[in-house]
């Protein structure tokens, strides 16, 4: 029988492009999402909320997946850019737990008709939930020439 070497032989340098994809499709979704709600379009807005949570959910299995697999990538930029990157990646990870029980708090006010809590939790979760997955993708690309 051959030796079990684990996943030590799997290549997941992929992982952080389809994490940076996957927020940029939930950015676009949480856009449509917004511009849907501002139509007064429920329905299509349900959607896109569900899409977003959908590419969301599969960056944090990807996203999880490649930090428990493997080592930590140190940012290599200097000066003022390595200044912008963490404070881009500190406001970022912080707002990351923040958005988790605002976003499932939202959704489960808006799906039992709870409207005018949900609009009031909607108007902070928005927000942050666009910021969490745009500053991810700007996090990739500052950080993609160190891979």
């Amino acid at each position: 029988m051959p030796e079990y070497k684990g996943l030590s032989d799997v290549d997941l340098t992929f992982l952080p492009f389809l994490n940076a994809v996957l927020n940029s499709f939930t950015f676009v979704f949480l856009i449509a999402a917004l511009v849907s709600i501002k139509q007064k379009n429920i329905q299509r807005h349900r959607r896109y909320i569900f899409a977003a949570f959908t590419t969301t959910t599969l960056f944090l299995l990807s996203y999880v997946t490649y930090h428990a697999l493997t080592e930590s990538t140190p940012y290599g930029g200097e000066g003022i850019l390595r200044f912008i990157y963490y404070f881009i990646l500190i406001t970022h990870i912080v707002l990351s737990a923040v958005i988790v029980p605002l976003a499932l708090i939202s959704t489960a006010r808006g799906l039992n008709m709870q409207v005018e809590k949900h609009r009031k939790i909607a108007r902070i979760t928005m927000p942050i939930w666009l910021y969490v997955s745009f500053t991810g993708v700007l996090v990739y690309i500052m950080i993609s020439p160190y891979y």
